[in-house]
């Protein structure tokens, strides 16, 4: 696979074999992120679980302290008292059945995250098979089902990312932005880390985290050194 120009330099400022500090591998994805655009830094983290089973699921969000650098459109099933207060907290959408008709009708996704009041979960239902994949539909442990969809809202706004398990054991999530510097990549990577270790299922066993590269859009992936990460 051929890479371009930008992406050999990065690399040569990389060595391959070698397992840098998370502090380290933060300042050398910052000099590496070398596209025309602000590119988004991200994190993979490899567990040694099985998401296979129930019991080892690691599933959660966060709010990360700087945000993700990216504007978040958020979409909130409510009604009434709930609808209004989700309105006021600066939701982008707010509906119920008419939003649900939208989206199967039209094919409609102009929205990050979708949160909803325990009442509407009925009504969501209907479109779990668009939304699951996507991996929009709200869920408790993500905190996107809640009656305090104002808060919800807010922290939507602020950064809060979800975090999950994928097939092959891999979480991924941004970190933030290249523009961001060392020093807010390293809080908001901090700040992921510590939540995925508190999350760590008890029926693990042995090294919970296998892995961790970071890398930016366009960039090569740093290897972080999981054995001085803790879990």
């Amino acid at each position: 696979m051929f890479k371009g120009k930008k992406y050999q330099d990065s690399a040569k400022l990389i060595e391959k074999t070698k397992l840098y500090d998370a502090d380290e591998a933060i300042s050398l994805v910052c000099q590496t992120s070398k596209a025309k655009f602000d590119e988004t830094i991200e994190l993979h983290i490899r567990l040694g679980v099985d998401s296979r089973h129930a019991d080892q699921q690691v599933r959660g969000a966060v709010v990360l302290p700087h945000g993700t650098g990216k504007t978040v459109r958020t979409l909130v099933f409510a009604k009434g008292d709930k609808a209004d207060a989700a309105t006021a907290a600066g939701a982008d959408y707010v509906g119920a059945e008419d939003m649900v008709q939208k989206i199967t009708q039209e094919n409609w996704f102009d929205f990050d995250v979708v949160i909803a009041t325990p009442d509407m979960m009925g009504v969501i239902g209907r479109l779990g098979k668009v939304l699951g994949p996507k991996g929009l539909m709200p869920n408790p442990k993500a905190g996107t089902v809640t009656m305090d969809v104002a808060k919800a809202v807010t922290e939507a706004k602020a950064g809060k990312i979800e975090y999950r398990l994928d097939k092959t054991n891999i979480i991924h999530c941004p970190i933030g932005k290249a523009s961001f510097g060392a020093e807010k990549l390293s809080d908001n990577f901090n700040t992921l880390m510590g939540a995925v270790i508190k999350a760590k299922p008890a029926a693990a066993k042995g090294q919970y985290i296998k892995s961790c590269v970071i890398a930016s859009t366009m960039g090569p992936g740093i290897k972080v050194n999981a054995a001085k990460l803790g879990g």
